[in-house]
């Protein structure tokens, strides 16, 4: 099997490396397995890449140690942000064919998709511009001693990221990683493997030595569990589901104590007040479930309304869910396109069928959009109380609850009623009542008359079974470097 081929899109053709990519060139793995990766749109095969598995892990991460020890150590870290800064740059030279490839492999609208790239090069050159910028302090403890700190790096880093924003996590996660001068292994979800291998290419591209960036197209069950249970590796970055997460932490305690930072699911609350501007408020509610087909860890999933607005806020949200375009991720209008997989799809509508034997009320969609591709009408449920399981299950998909609460302290109860904590919103025009409110949500990230509104800038990560660290902004920085501490003695008595 090759380990490249031309794929033609709807919209442009390209070349996609199908091998591992290790030590800077794309290689087959030890056994020689292979797997498709699926377009979502029409449930058809795209193209075979090659599957890593624990050996090629081992030979990743060979490569990833020596590179560290060796060329990547001689790098300067204003040289560091120079390659970052240059990938970023080829990532916008390259963004018609990535979005290309998200809308292929993904099934995002490639509207949206144009967007993924624009946001990961960002990221990309914010950590550019911070390599250069890890200082230590120098600490006056007394007249006879030079106390200073260092940050150094943690060392080979294992990376594990998910199907719902490949490119995205891929940035988010080497963009940290390399600015503070450690090497990586990463692993891409098996259900999107494509974009990360294109950028593979550009990493090579930009120049950053061999073994640096190493990427590795496999499974959970055995790629991931590699990386998990790694000897030599360092430290390991999950973002994805809980269970998976767990499974994570016990596999690093069980190895080398690795250091773990874990991003996982979400159940978020949007709370709409009595004083709320409806309309904008409908518009942010509508992005905070259905952005991005409802596959988000952060969706505003569980809306919660004051009774005061409740009927009328149903009606403009219903209405508002109707006009979103759902369909092929090519047609440059289409906002939600399919679900990632057949598992996914299967997942999605066992829940919703699940909430209409519970008694829960069908507001709008509630079925399949179509007859092709993995395809889900935008759902909202009404008449839904705490104990249903669409209330506390992350679904991960269009749908989300619309429940009515009788006072601020109610919605507050309500929000805070769940084992996850990643995100939360809330909609008043009161700044006091706003502020209020925020400081007693339990979630990372609470927005305020707004939603989804990431940024690279701002940390991001979970509170409860949400995740441990942060993404993104200055605070990602931390996870990525050991802090030593030197005194030295002067020689006076």
């Amino acid at each position: 099997m090759s380990l490249f081929q031309t794929i033609d899109t709807p919209v442009l053709s390209y070349e996609q490396p199908l091998g591992l990519f290790i030590n800077n060139e794309f290689v087959k793995g030890v056994e020689g397995k292979t797997f498709e990766t699926i377009n979502p749109h029409d449930e058809k095969p795209i193209v075979a890449v090659h599957e890593g598995t624990a050996d090629d892990v081992d030979i990743a991460v060979k490569a990833a140690r020596t590179a560290l020890d060796g060329d990547w150590k001689k790098v300067t870290p204003s040289e560091r942000g120079r390659l970052l800064t240059r990938l970023a740059d080829f990532l916008e030279r390259d963004i018609d064919t990535l979005a290309a490839i998200e809308a292929l492999d993904n099934g995002k609208g490639v509207t949206m998709a144009r967007g993924d790239v624009t946001a990961s090069a960002g990221c990309l050159r914010y950590y550019g511009g911070w390599a250069d910028k890890i200082y230590g302090q120098t600490i006056d403890t007394d007249p006879n001693s030079l106390t200073y700190t260092r940050h150094e790096p943690v060392g080979v880093c294992g990376q594990i990221i998910p199907w719902n924003f490949p490119l995205m996590m891929f940035a988010w996660k080497i963009g940290p990683a390399l600015a503070t001068g450690n090497t990586v292994v990463m692993k891409t979800a098996e259900q999107t493997p494509l974009s990360g291998l294109y950028v593979a290419k550009l990493i090579k591209e930009a120049g950053f030595p061999p073994g640096v960036v190493n990427v590795i197209s496999g499974f959970g069950r055995t790629a991931g569990a590699a990386i998990s249970a790694h000897m030599d590796i360092d430290k390991v970055a999950f973002t994805g589901s809980t269970l998976v997460g767990r499974q994570i932490m016990k596999a690093a305690a069980d190895s080398n104590l690795k250091k773990v930072t874990l991003e996982l699911g979400g159940k978020s609350p949007n709370i709409i007040l009595p004083d709320a501007n409806l309309e904008d408020a409908v518009e942010w509610v509508n992005l905070g479930i259905f952005f991005n087909h409802g596959q988000c860890c952060c969706a505003g999933s569980r809306i919660i309304v004051h009774e005061a607005v409740y009927e009328k806020f149903l009606e403009l949200f219903k209405k508002r869910a109707e006009q979103n375009k759902v369909g092929d991720p090519f047609h440059a209008e289409t906002f939600q396109g399919p679900q990632v997989s057949q598992l996914q799809y299967d997942r999605i509508m066992g829940f919703i069928e699940g909430a209409k034997g519970a008694g829960a009320t069908v507001v709008t969609g509630g079925d399949r959009h179509g007859s092709q591709g993995y395809y889900i009408q935008p759902t909202i449920f009404a008449d839904v109380h705490e104990d249903m399981t669409i209330v506390k299950d992350e679904i991960f998909g269009p749908v989300c609850t619309v429940q009515k609460v009788h006072s601020e302290e109610e919605a507050i109860r309500a929000a805070n009623d769940t084992n996850y904590g990643l995100a939360a919103a809330v909609h008043t025009m009161n700044i006091n009542t706003a502020i209020r409110v925020s400081n007693v949500l339990k979630a990372g990230t609470v927005w305020v008359n707004n939603y989804n509104t990431l940024h690279y800038q701002m940390p991001f990560g979970g509170f409860k079974e949400s995740g441990l660290g942060r993404e993104l902004g200055s605070y990602a920085l931390e996870n990525y470097t050991e802090v030593k501490t030197v005194r030295v003695h002067l020689g006076q008595s």
